[in-house]
C-alpha cells in the first residue's frame, strides 16, 4: 500500500478540484470544450518539458517508497503525469475564482420581458 501513498494523494487533491470546479462552473463546466483544450495544452507543455530534462541528464526519477514504481517511458513515472494535471487544472481553478470573486465575468444580458 505505501507503493502508491502519493499517486493516491495527487489523485485526492484533484478529485477535491472538480466539485469545485462543477459548484462555481469555473473551468470545466463553464465552457467544456475550450477548458479541456487549455488544460490539455499545459499538461503536453510541462510534459515536454519534463522529457526535454531527462533527454539532457537534468532530470531522473527518484526512487521513493511512497511511489507506485509505474513509468510512462524510461523515466517518467505516472504521478508525474497525476501531478502535471493537477498543477494545470488547480490553476485553470484558482484563475476562475479569482476572476469570479474579481466580478470580471460578463454578466448575461438581461432577457426582455414578454407583454
Amino acid at each position: 500500500m505505501s507503493g502508491v501513498v502519493y499517486l493516491l494523494c495527487l489523485l485526492t487533491v484533484l478529485g477535491r478540484m472538480v466539485p469545485l470546479d462543477r459548484r462555481f462552473r469555473l473551468v470545466l463546466w463553464r465552457a467544456t470544450r475550450r477548458g479541456a483544450i487549455v488544460l490539455a495544452a499545459g499538461i503536453a507543455l510541462f510534459l515536454a518539458w519534463d522529457l526535454a530534462a531527462i533527454a539532457s541528464g537534468h532530470y531522473r526519477m527518484g526512487g521513493s517508497p511512497l511511489m507506485s514504481g509505474i513509468l510512462l517511458g524510461p523515466e517518467p513515472p505516472l504521478e508525474e503525469l497525476v501531478f502535471l494535471t493537477f498543477l494545470c487544472y488547480v490553476t485553470l481553478v484558482v484563475w476562475g475564482l479569482m476572476d469570479l470573486l474579481l466580478g470580471r465575468r460578463r454578466q448575461a444580458p438581461a432577457r426582455r420581458e414578454e407583454s
